[in-house]
């Protein structure tokens, strides 16, 4: 954690580590991790919550938990952007970080590929790898979605890659 500001260090320690090192094929330790993963979702919604930092809707698609759903925004200039948030739980998990999606978005970033898929392989990929499996989706929301949306939408919305969904130019984007 050497390099990182306080609030990042102060948010992260705030959020359940998880203890069980399985993946959707792996039966009851696979439920057991689940129940990890939401403990941690909570934790750290609620914290965002107390903290007025509200960013974030998820929930899992399916009943085995590996496909997950949502909502993600970002306040810029005062607006609030709105993004549709996907991703699968790859079958390597957790050993392999989720692929975190925002299909609004695709092609307007060099810093996304496939289908929205954000790029997190230089800073969140190896601290992902050196934390298995005490990371979970919390983690990766917390240390890989954030920080992307604070460098990305700005410099979209400056742009004009992406405009707000009270702008009666565009249909494009919430």
């Amino acid at each position: 954690m050497e390099g990182w500001d306080p609030n990042t260090k102060s948010t992260l320690t705030q959020i359940p580590l998880l203890a069980t090192k399985a993946g959707p094929r792996d039966g009851a330790a696979w439920t057991q991790r689940l129940k990890e993963e939401y403990k941690a979702l909570i934790a750290y919604t609620q914290m965002n919550k107390s903290n007025d930092n509200d960013w974030f809707r998820i929930s899992a698609a399916n009943p085995e938990g590996t496909r997950w759903t949502g909502k993600c925004w970002y306040v810029y200039n005062l607006l609030k952007y709105e993004f549709d948030l996907q991703f699968d739980i790859p079958v390597t998990y957790p050993s392999t970080a989720p692929e975190l999606e925002l299909p609004q978005l695709d092609g307007k970033t060099q810093k996304m590929y496939r289908g929205g898929k954000i790029c997190l392989t230089v800073h969140f990929k190896p601290l992902w790898a050196k934390n298995c499996p005490r990371f979970g989706i919390a983690h990766a929301l917390c240390l890989g979605l954030a920080p992307w949306l604070a460098a990305e939408v700005p410099i979209l919305v400056d742009s004009g890659m992406i405009k707000h969904k009270d702008d009666a130019t565009t249909s494009t984007e919430s």
